[in-house]
């Protein structure tokens, strides 16, 4: 009986220690980066609670960031400045790897997925 309980315990160690590294929760805040291309500028992003900021070239947008599980979350801006950023953006997560994901995103209930990968530069 000893023996199975050390056996049940042991792999439930083996199993915390990995899922803890694809545990999505460790993208909820941070400093992340997108690198350029693919349809994309280089985008800083910081997130902090249920807000993200959004760094290009030349602006700086202010989103609020819902997580609705895991996996998928929603971003809305705060200040919209044309009628396409009053749409929500639905992101799905799509692969996790050590220090990023892979996604795709739609805006609204357009047809168009974009995807991207987003990598962790910071807590």
């Amino acid at each position: 009986m000893k023996k199975h309980i050390l056996t049940l315990v042991l792999f439930a160690l083996i199993i915390s220690c990995k899922s803890d590294e694809l545990n999505p929760d460790r993208f909820k805040t941070g400093t992340f980066e997108i690198p350029e291309g693919k349809g994309y500028e280089k985008t800083i992003i910081i997130r902090q609670d249920s807000i993200q900021i959004e760094k290009y070239v030349d602006r700086i947008d202010t989103l609020s960031i819902s997580w609705e599980n895991n996996f998928n979350y929603t971003l809305k801006m705060i200040n919209p400045k044309t009628a396409i950023d009053e749409d929500p953006i639905h992101v799905k997560i799509t692969n996790l790897k050590k220090d990023s994901y892979d996604f795709e995103a739609v805006i609204g209930h357009s047809n168009f997925v974009q995807k991207g990968t987003i990598i962790k530069k910071s807590k």
